[in-house]
Order: structure tokens, then sequence, then C-alpha cells
């Protein structure tokens, strides 16, 4: 331990971590010390070394990712302590602070926050490739980095830190990187609320605190008022478009676990409330208001004598006894009364508040008492409102046989007028057939058995639990209607006529580049109808309509897919002003830049002027969660930059330069999005694509990982348009291709320049520096040519089995890489790939020398894995260590899917 004595408060804590990693392994394995020192490569390993080697690679990256978020913290804190808080780029003190210097009102300010809803949703994408077990070591090691640099510890309270480092890194060594069976819905439930009751749950209250300390700094002459306004959303146990593992039976498991994880936090809330709330009556006069609000509290549990006997002279300690008393009885662990609404613990904990301040004890209020009232605010008695996921081709099929059992003959066909006609006719009616349960298709049975649960769970008085039912590749306006019509046969209308309304949010999800563009008719078309009016109506006369990155990237490559995304946006918001309806956006983004995963700030700043208006929701997909939602410190920050983020555009964006449509800049843009759609689609057209995808990746081995409860493929299709996004995109990552990050946009650039000469050169640097959108898009590439390699990605083509499709198809990658390299380069002023983001170029130069042995290694592992002949199975050291491989790149990378 001599050695950890001179560690110094500033002392590098990724040389620290290496130099504990090395001394884990090096006493099991002596070998990985020159793995690790980087002067063995993994590739030139005996058979019998990869699986150590790699699993120590692994861990390092790791500890590289823990030891990164560690150092962002300390040069965030760093920062703020040497100018202000109003130095955290992104931050409420920075965007306030910007605003205010601005010379927006006070009134206009209060105005976004009146409507700020931010609606971050959890869901259990399969991208997340470590285990529970793993996160939460790692979460033990950054706790335990931030204890050790603390100043106080003396040397041999330091080396006990350090040896608590060391165990939780030899626990990191001994568990196991790869899941030995696919995680249960069940398991994908319980991973999302761990980081509720680990972050979220404390985080949020002081979201709010830092927001208003914000504005009461920039606006001191104002008493602004910040609403609780993240209001959380899951997908996990709700999302069940092609897994065919969340039935009806989970989703109500689901809706059971939420409400359980957040009474029980508040019942540890609580009962800390009752542990030092020792305000006596002898010392203080109680206002009569809250000693009548208190003698109805304990007229409402079972024990009232028992509870004033306990805390005799303490009614405040007395109220928060009996508010316990009520949250343990819904749990049945109390005969008192429960709570049957989520307000009505609301208003018991805003009477303690007041009688706090009103006796003096304002910052015990502000303390302890206001933040649990935030949270009622933010999570209810639900945590989450649990959105319903389906395909558009199930409830097609399932209400096709609903018509065909009710007329007892064939239904008319899908997406004819006479289909159309069929539905409209129904919810104008009010119709609500009786159907035998036993007569019902599996798939018929169990979507009814879904709108059962989603009918009881919406009759609950305290509400919110269900959030929207949203209609994954919605591509008419007659697919929404069949879920309303379905939803009315399933007793969610609130007459019988068809006069009356839907209890149902349905919100299409646009995901192809065609249907994006058809999006706004089709609301045009579902609006016009008078129950879906009253429906949206009843919902605050609001439509939320879904956006799907990765569908619409995977249809048609980068440009195309965030050109027609913005231009959707503006369409959408302009239907929504004709039609008087308020449009809010819910952002299907993932963890990969091409599936919208672009730093948060910059993303939502890039977003059309005036189409967030105050309200956004966005999803957190797989390992994104855990990237974010790991540490509280991080967490806090992740919540604050998405919060400010949306309340800035809300409050600046008609009025950014950067955001105005310049018609040439529009004009370019339509341009450059057809020559690079035309490119990218021209690659996917190349004759022995597939076969080239399939070959040079490991995509197919990608359904070996244990990695999500779902299948990789929406119906078991072997085609592309039928697989899932996440491993179209994994798999170009893990063979250092990543077409879905760039290609086609070199080509659409340097035709631009090539048609209009120098004069189209100076109009694309002009949008570089004044159009927000098109340099968001410049620099997300420029950031994925910088994590391809060409010379890995030949590798990969080497195992194409038809080598003249292979080099071909290579050839006109690498041609477009080059040609894209240049252009970026020609377009953002000369600078060297990455040159603009130097934090990003140094966390991946850290691992790429190990990262391009291991992509070696794996192009080994895949020949040995696909070389057998089909009578067995194959080695199986071989096909972990090859799971491994696929497990360090996700790491080195810092992303999945």
């Amino acid at each position: 331990m001599e050695e950890s004595r001179s560690l110094s408060f500033r002392e590098d804590v990724r040389s620290l971590l290496f130099r504990l990693l090395l001394s884990v392994v090096s006493a099991r394995e002596p070998f990985l010390a020159a793995v690790l020192n980087g002067d063995e490569p993994l590739d030139r390993l005996d058979k019998q070394q990869r699986i150590c080697a790699l699993q120590a690679t692994g861990i390092w990256f790791q500890l590289v990712a823990i030891a990164n978020e560690l150092l962002a913290m300390r040069a965030r804190r760093e920062l703020e302590q040497v100018g202000g808080a109003d130095e955290i780029v992104g931050s409420f003190s920075n965007v306030v602070g910007e605003i205010a210097a601005a010379g927006y009102p006070a009134e206009a300010v209060q105005l976004v926050l009146d409507q700020l809803s931010i609606g971050p949703t959890m869901t259990a994408h399969p991208t997340e490739a470590k285990r529970v077990t793993v996160l939460e070591i790692h979460r033990r090691i950054y706790r335990k980095l931030t204890e050790l640099e603390q100043h106080r510890w003396a040397p041999r309270e330091r080396d006990q830190h350090v040896a608590d480092l060391t165990s939780e890194i030899e626990l990191l060594w001994m568990s196991g990187e790869l899941r030995l069976e696919r995680p249960s819905v069940e398991r994908e439930i319980a991973w999302g609320l761990h980081f509720f009751r680990e972050v979220i749950f404390e985080a949020t209250p002081r979201i709010y605190d830092t927001a208003q300390e914000a504005l009461a700094r920039h606006y001191p002459d104002y008493n602004l008022k910040v609403p609780s306004f993240l209001q959380f959303a899951s997908w996990i146990g709700g999302d069940r478009d092609g897994n065919p593992n969340v039935t009806a039976e989970t989703t109500a498991y689901a809706l059971d676990a939420c409400r359980q994880a957040i009474i029980g936090w508040y019942i540890q809330q609580v009962r800390r409330l009752v542990t030092v709330l020792s305000v006596s009556a002898n010392v203080v006069d109680i206002p009569e208001a809250f000693g009548q609000a208190l003698e109805r509290l304990l007229r409402a549990t079972s024990s009232a004598s028992a509870i004033s006997a306990r805390n005799p002279g303490e009614p405040l300690r007395q109220f928060a006894a009996a508010m316990l008393e009520r949250l343990r009885a819904m749990r049945s662990e109390s005969l008192a009364e429960p709570y049957a609404r989520a307000d009505s613990f609301r208003a018991d904990l805003i009477g303690l508040e007041n009688a706090l301040v009103k006796l003096g004890g304002a910052t015990v209020a502000r303390r302890l008492v206001r933040p649990l009232r935030q949270q009622v605010e933010s999570f209810g008695f639900r945590t989450v409102a649990l959105d319903i996921r389906q395909n558009s081709t199930v409830v097609n099929r399932v209400l096709a046989e609903l018509f065909k059992l009710a007329a007892g003959a064939e239904a008319p066909e899908p997406e004819s007028p006479q289909w159309g006609a069929r539905i409209r006719a129904g919810l104008q009616s009010g119709e609500r057939p009786a159907f035998e349960r036993e007569a019902l298709s599996d798939e018929a049975r169990e979507l009814i058995d879904l709108f059962e649960v989603i009918r009881e769970a919406s009759a609950d008085p305290s509400g919110g639990a269900i959030g929207a039912f949203i209609l994954s590749m919605t591509r008419s306006s007659d697919d929404l209607l069949a879920v309303y019509l379905i939803a009315q046969y399933c007793g969610l209308a609130t007459a019988s006529d068809g006069s009356g309304t839907l209890n149902l949010r349905v919100v299409p999800l646009f995901e192809t580049i065609a249907d994006l563009r058809a999006a706004p008719d089709i609301l045009d078309q579902l609006l016009g109808l008078s129950i879906v009016r009253r429906s949206v109506r009843e919902f605050g006369s609001r439509q939320e309509v879904m956006l799907g990155y990765s569908d619409s990237n995977k249809d048609g490559g980068f440009l195309a897919s965030n050109w027609e995304l913005s231009k959707a946006q503006r369409r959408i918001t302009a239907l929504g002003q004709k039609r008087k309806v308020k449009i809010s956006f819910f952002h299907g983004r993932g963890g990969s830049v091409s599936r919208g995963g672009a730093p948060t700030g910059r993303a939502i700043a890039a977003q059309p002027a005036g189409t967030i208006d105050g309200v956004m929701r966005v999803t957190e997909q797989g390992e994104v969660v855990s990237s974010k939602f790991a540490n509280r410190g991080t967490g806090l920050y992740q919540l604050e930059i998405l919060a400010a983020s949306v309340f800035a555009h809300s409050v600046k964006s008609p009025n950014e330069s950067e955001l105005k449509d310049i018609p040439e800049f529009n004009e370019a843009l339509e341009a450059l999005t057809g020559m690079s759609q035309a490119s990218y689609s021209g690659l996917i057209r190349e004759p022995g694509f597939i076969d080239y995808f399939n070959q040079a990746s490991p995509v197919e081995e990608l359904s070996l990982l244990k990695i999500g409860s779902r299948p990789a493929r929406r119906f078991g299709a072997r085609d592309i348009s039928d697989l899932r996004a996440i491993p179209w995109v994994f798999a170009w990552s893990q063979n250092r291709h990543l077409i879905t990050n760039w290609y086609g946009i070199g080509s659409a650039l340097n035709a631009f320049v090539t048609v209009r000469g120098e004069a189209g050169l100076d109009l694309l640097r002009q949008m570089f520096e004044r159009s927000r959108f098109f340099r968001l898009i410049i620099d997300e590439v420029d950031k994925g040519l910088y994590q391809s390699d060409m010379e890995i990605g030949g590798l990969y083509a080497s195992l194409v089995q038809d080598r003249e499709a292979g080099e071909r198809i290579y050839r006109k990658i690498a041609a477009e890489y080059e040609l894209t390299c240049r252009m970026i380069g020609q377009v953002n002023g000369g600078l060297a790939l990455s040159e603009r983001f130097p934090a990003f170029k140094r966390h991946f130069d850290q691992t790429r020398p190990q990262m391009d042995a291991i992509h070696r290694l794996q192009v080994q592992l895949l020949r040995e894995v696909r070389s057998q002949d089909g009578k067995g199975a194959s080695p199986k050291r071989a096909v972990n260590a090859l799971l491994l491989s696929i497990n360090c790149i996700s790491a080195g990378l810092g992303w999945t899917g």
C-alpha cells in the first residue's frame, strides 16, 4: 500500500485504475500485463489466452468510461468554482443568463415555464451489452473514486479506499461479462426501476431547485414559479412491437411494479419526516388550520390514539406518522384509509409545508418537505406513465378478425376504401359487439386482454399510469382509427352511441421516410373525425406525434433521415395550427448518432423553430439509460441539460437567426438530400449487398448475445427491410464501416460543388456557419468518420465468400469514405477529422489501439465460428471469445445500437 500513500488529490484517476487493474489481472494471468500495456496484441495470442485477454481489455474500457465520467464531473465543478454556474454551457444558469441578457421579459419566460413538460422515456431496447451486476459494480467504483478525492483522508484511510477499489475490480474480473441467459421482461422492468430508486427520484426535485435558483439570480425582481415539469414515462413492459414476451399479464405486472416502487419511496421519505420533525407545541404556536387538518388526517388512520400517545405535543410528527399509515395501507400494511389519489397525498404535504413556513421553519420546509411534494407532482402513484406500443400490422390483423366474427363474413381488406369506411362507421355508431373469447385467435385474445388491462388502469382514480398507445409503422389514418375502434370495443369510450370520447391517447409513430412525408396528410385526416377531435380536446387539445430516427436512417441514410424529420416537424406543426390543436413531438432517439444520438443540447437546439414550444418527449434507450443515470452527479447533469435545452429552445427559437428558414439553404438541403439518398440507395441495391452485410459483419452472431428480451427481427423475415434498426447499426459499428453515420453525404456534397462550382462551395460554408441544423449534420458526420476505419473494414470485407462482390462493395464504401472525408474538410474550413471535438477525439484515442487489435481478433473468430461444417455446435470457447469481442468493441465505442 506504499504506492497508494503517494496518491495526490489531483492524480489522474485513469492511471490509478490502470495500475489496480494491472495488479488484479497479472496476479492471475501474468501474460495480461503485456496485453494491457500494448506490448502483445490480442490477435497474436494463443487461442487459450484470448478469453482472458478480451475480458481484461473489456474491463479496462469500462474503467476508462468510469474515469472519463468522473473527470467530466470534476471539470464542471472546477469551472463553476472559478467562473460560477453560468460557465457550465447548457445549464439552467447558463441558458437563463443568456435569455435575460438578450432582453426576454419575465412574462415571456413565465409563459414558457407554465407549459413546460419534459418526458424522458425509458426503454429496454437491447443495446445494453453489460449485465446489471456489472453496472452495479461500476456504480460502486464511481462512488469510491469520488470518496477517494476527498482531502480529509489520512494515509491509512486512503489505503483502505484503494483496497476497496481493488476488490471491486476483482469482482468485475470474477463476475464475467456475458449474460448466461436472455433477460426476462420482468428483469428488464426491475432494471429500469433501479435507476429511479438510485438516482432519478432524488435528482428530480434538485433539478427544479437548480432552475429556480437560476431564475432568481437572473430575474431578481420577479417571483418566477417553476412547475414540476419532469414527467417520466417508460416502454418497459408495454412495448410489444415484435416482442412476443410482452403480454397483457406482463403489462399488468409492470404497472404494479412501478406503483409499488414509488409508494415504497414515499414510505421511506415520510418515515424520515417522522424521525426528524420534532417540532414541539410547547415551543411554537401551532396554526389552528393545521390542527384541524391533523384531526382529519388522524381520523383516516386506524391508530390515531397510538400516534398521539407515541408523539405527545409534537403535532407535525403526528401528521407525518398519519401520512405514513395511509401510505402503508396502500400496501395492505396498515388498517388506515389508503390514499386513493396522489393529489390527496400532495395536499397533505402542502399543508405540512405551509405549517412549517408559518412556524418560521421555511428552510426546513424547503429542504425536507418540498422535495417530496415535487416528487409527488412528477411521479404520482405511478413512477412512470407506461406507454403501450404495438405494430399497425398486428392491430389491423386483429381488427379484420373481429370484423369477420361480428359479421360472419369476410372483412374488407386493410388499406381498401371499404376498410376505412367500415372503421369510421363503427366509430360513428359507437358499436361494441360481444365476442366469445374462445372464438378468438391467440393474437386477438392477447390484444383484447391488453385493452382490458388499459381500461382497468385508466379507471384508477389516481390516474396517469397509462401513457400513450403508440402505433409503430403508422402508414394511414385508418391504422390509427383501428386502434380507436378496438379500444371502443373494449370499453374505453365514454358514450355508447359514438358521441363521447376515447379515454386513451393514440400516438402515431412515423418511422420511414415515406411515412414522414405522408404524416401531415395522415394527421389531417385523423383530426377530421369528430371522436378524435373530442378525445384530443379531453387531453388538453394536444396531439402527440412520435418520430422515428432509426428506420428513417436505415431507409435513406443519415442526411435524408434528419432533413425529412426536420421538414415533417415543421409541416405537422403548421397542420396543428390549422386544426387548432397543439402538437408535441416524441423523439425516438437511440445511443448512436445514426439513431438520433447526437449530444442532447446540440440536438435540441437544432430542432426547427417553434416545434418544441415547452413540450418534448425523448426515449432513453438501452445503454444510454445506464450511461446517464447510473450515478447521481451525471444523472443530475443529464436531466438538467435536457430540461434547460427544451426551455431555451422554447423561449428563444422563434428569434434565432440560425434556425430561420432561408430559402437558398432549404433548396440546397433538398438537392443534397436527394443526391445523398440516391447514393445510399445505390449501395443498398448493389448486387450482393445483403450477403456482404451478413458476412462482413457479426450481425447473425449478435443474436447469440443475450442483451434483450425481444428478437432482432420483427416477424422473422431474413431481409434488411425487416431487420430492426438496432442490429443494423450495431453490425456496422462492429466492423468499423459505420456507414449509417455518413454514407452518401460525400457524394452529395461533391456533386453539389461539381455542379455549382465555387459558388456552391461558398454556399455550403455559409450553411455550416449560419445553419445550426446543417452544422450539426456535418459535425456528426465528422465524428462518425473519425470512428470509422477502412483498413479494419477491409479485414471484415475479406470474410465475404463471393470475393468479387466483397471487393466490389468494399471498394465502393472505401471510396465514399475518402470522398466524404475530403468534402467535410472543404465545408468546415479544412480542419482535420474531429479537430473541433478534442474531448471526443481524446476519449476515442485512449482505446483505439486496443480496439484495432480486437477487430483483427474478431475477424479470426468469425472465421473459426463460421468454418464449422454444421454437424455440430461451434467450439464454445471460440463463440464466447467472439461474444466478448463484441462487448469490447461496444465498450470502446461507447454505444452499441
